[in-house]
């Protein structure tokens, strides 16, 4: 037995243990009975949202599948927004999100009655790239990423050689994530000062391989997407540093953990449907979640949280779980 199945029987067996002892209602052989018997799990569990998240969710719902057949686990990718549509609506019972859920989000869940709980999974950092074939560009600072991205650049700043002397007079070819993703808001604050301000005339995608197969293609083109999207691909493109003001830093795992690369490190979350987290393949699913990501978030290109962060979010899930 792998140490993963290992992890999950014991998560599963731990929750079948739970729910066990509390449809007993307290009788002693009934819960001794149902203790000595083999739990299967069985349900659907729908997860939509963040393309940034999705990697590290499917990847853990593939181990899930291996060992917890009769579950049907589906991750979609409608965006953090969308992903948040769908959410208050109560037709998922876990959204991945790539940013925190915004007030009118939030609005929307209360009036549907849908309580959730926050669970921070993993940092990311947002990568800014270019075609390998440009060899002119090896960083760009804050204030050349503004002059390139915000509103007002729209049908005004067309030409590399608008950003910095020396750069070609070749048209600029834009790529990045649509407007209802989470990291076109974080991108769109930490660089433009204010979410969702950003001129419009680029390409978007809240597909990232759409991003990397524009990026790839173009000599001229430039855009940002999360790092583990470059760090699958980056045989096919050119990763710029960024100058945030205390010098040029690369986008590691080393430099999103430390905090060095900033403004554009953050944290990514998933978000847990408490009517969903009554039904015991949703906890197993989500306890095992916050057990396996350390490791699959290293695996598929992110930077885990501290183990003493691990440790609140798995308690503040456990506080979470509806009593019956």
């Amino acid at each position: 037995m792998s140490k993963k199945t290992s992890q999950i029987s014991k998560i599963i067996l731990g929750v079948a243990i739970i729910f066990g002892l509390v449809s007993c209602g307290g009788n002693t052989e009934q819960a001794d009975k149902k203790i000595g018997e083999e739990k299967v799990l069985s349900g659907n569990i729908k997860i939509d949202g963040s393309s940034t998240v999705y990697p590290i969710t499917e990847a853990i719902a593939e181990e899930f599948r291996a060992v917890a057949p009769e579950v049907k686990v589906t991750v979609g990718v409608s965006g953090t927004g969308g992903g948040f549509k769908k959410f208050a609506r109560n037709e998922t019972a876990i959204s991945d999100a790539s940013r925190p859920i915004k007030d009118k989000e939030k609005a929307a869940c209360e009036e549907n009655g849908i309580g959730y709980v926050q669970l921070e999974v993993a940092y990311d950092g947002l990568a800014v790239l270019v075609n390998p074939e440009n060899d002119w560009v090896d960083h760009l600072t804050v204030e050349e990423l503004k002059e390139i991205w915000e509103p007002s650049a729209q049908g005004v700043v067309m030409k590399w050689s608008q950003i910095r002397d020396g750069f070609p007079d070749e048209e600029i070819h834009l790529f990045g994530p649509g407007v209802a993703s989470g990291t076109y808001d974080y991108f769109t604050k930490a660089i433009n000062g204010k979410e969702g301000a950003s001129r419009g005339d680029y390409t978007a995608s809240e597909d990232d391989n759409v991003l990397v197969q524009g990026i790839s293609t173009d000599k001229y083109g430039l855009g940002f997407f999360g790092l583990a999207y470059y760090e699958e691909n980056q045989d096919k493109l050119k990763l710029v540093g960024v100058d945030g003001g205390e010098g040029v830093i690369l986008p590691t795992q080393a430099t999103v953990a430390d905090g060095t690369y900033q403004p554009l490190s953050r944290p990514i979350f998933i978000y847990v449907n408490d009517k969903a987290a009554e039904r015991e393949e949703v906890v197993a699913f989500v306890e095992f979640y916050l057990e396996l990501v350390p490791e699959i978030a290293q695996e598929v290109g992110y930077i885990a949280l501290p183990a003493t962060e691990y440790a609140k979010q798995v308690e503040k899930f456990k506080a979470f779980i509806p009593k019956k």
